[in-house]
């Protein structure tokens, strides 16, 4: 489809409504960026400014695969030493076991109490129809199937770390 403006007034607006208008067949629909995220999340996929960051590695996030190591770039030289000592925190994928949601900056913690980490993306997931979260835990506490709990309003809530992605493609 082609769309054409003798003006510029109202040019939001036409094309707005000529896509929706292209894509009603395909049963085509608005969503924000709510539904970006919980998309997102499912597929465990980063979100800059939340899973990842300045103070996070690509080893720590589990995006090892995407470095090279070589040529020499910005810490390459940090990263090289971290890979061979290997890394004291990882993002892992967690399931919520008891009722609750996740929310960014939760704090993530052992059976005793003690803080391993924190909740970086959280959300009731209407896919799976339970509560799924990201975060960074201390490396001894990301096997698959580990217990943690998050800390939601002074309780504590059974989670376990799981797989990612969290919604496995056909």
């Amino acid at each position: 489809m082609e769309i054409y403006f003798k003006n510029t007034v109202d040019k939001g607006e036409k094309i707005w409504n000529a896509i929706f208008e292209a894509g009603t067949a395909q049963g085509l629909k608005p969503i924000g960026l709510g539904a970006r995220d919980t998309l997102r999340l499912e597929m465990g996929y980063c979100l800059y400014g939340n899973d990842i960051d300045d103070f996070t590695t690509p080893l720590e996030a589990g995006l090892g695969w995407i470095t090279r190591f070589n040529k020499d770039f910005t810490a390459s030289e940090y990263l090289k030493k971290q890979k061979e000592a290997g890394v004291d925190k990882k993002l892992v994928g967690f399931e919520m076991l008891d009722k609750g949601i996740p929310r960014h900056g939760y704090l993530i913690k052992d059976a005793e109490g003690n803080m391993i980490g924190r909740v970086t993306s959280g959300t009731q997931s209407p896919t799976l129809g339970r509560a799924i979260g990201m975060g960074y835990v201390a490396t001894e506490f990301a096997g698959i199937d580990s217990e943690v709990y998050i800390e939601v309003r002074d309780k504590m809530l059974r989670a376990k770390v799981s797989k990612l992605p969290f919604v496995q493609q056909p």
